[in-house]
């Protein structure tokens, strides 16, 4: 049974994701900071499944991680963080650096952390932003956060062959990371931007698992990234 490594596996995508390749006959083992979030996180994945506590920001962490676990068929970069967001004339400049220290070098130093371990015929799969070409108002922090990752994506995936490495770039989706927001901010924007999305919804983390799970399945991709946003960038 192969077994994938899921990087903030504890919610949102990473455990929708966790939840989907189990039921597809996977083994998933979920890294995460918070020990009682991979807790709760594993009792909802149900059987097959693990979890290590990981500070993802912290390169000796990861590294020790990965050797802990025995075996590594594919790797999935869940890790996310909710700084660099606002107008460009207000950005603090400070926030946008923990930005991208929480998911730009999180995602390159757990994607490193790896490579001694994972098999040849692998497969990394980072997951960016929409944002990174949305060009919607107070996104540039986080299309710039988002951009860098993408750039990177064919070029490492040349470097790194025959290991995979692709991304999933998810538009506007019912995650927590949208709880910076009260719940009446959160549904009258979701509401605005489901009357934009020509799918006319809002996307679940379900949506941004099956396409990960296809880059998994798929061994003739790589260098890719793929939106799965409803078609918000096409308007």
């Amino acid at each position: 049974m192969k077994n994938i490594v899921i990087a903030g596996g504890t919610s949102g995508m990473g455990l929708a994701t966790a939840k989907l390749l189990v039921q597809k006959g996977y083994r998933v083992t979920i890294l995460g900071r918070n020990l009682a979030k991979i807790n709760k996180a594993l009792i909802e994945i149900g059987e097959n499944a693990s979890g290590k506590s990981v500070d993802a920001t912290n390169t000796d962490s990861l590294k020790q991680a990965m050797g802990e676990i025995e075996q590594i068929d594919h790797l999935v970069i869940a890790l996310s963080g909710g700084k660099g967001i606002g107008d460009f004339k207000d950005l603090d400049l400070n926030d946008l650096k923990k930005g991208f220290e929480g998911k730009f070098f999180a995602q390159l130093q757990t994607a490193q952390s790896v490579l001694p371990y994972i098999k040849p015929n692998g497969s990394i799969t980072f997951i960016t932003s929409i944002s990174s070409q949305s060009k919607a108002i107070g996104t540039a922090g986080l299309g710039a956060i988002n951009g860098a990752i993408e750039i990177m994506i064919p070029t490492i995936a040349k470097e790194l062959k025959p290991i995979r490495v692709n991304a999933v770039a998810p538009g506007v989706v019912n995650t927590t990371w949208w709880d910076f927001l009260s719940y009446e901010k959160k549904e009258e924007r979701f509401m605005q931007y489901s009357d934009k999305i020509p799918l006319g919804r809002i996307g679940e983390p379900e949506d941004i698992a099956k396409m990960i799970f296809a880059f998994i399945e798929n061994d003739y991709i790589t260098g890719q990234i793929i939106a799965v946003d409803g078609g918000l960038s096409l308007i």
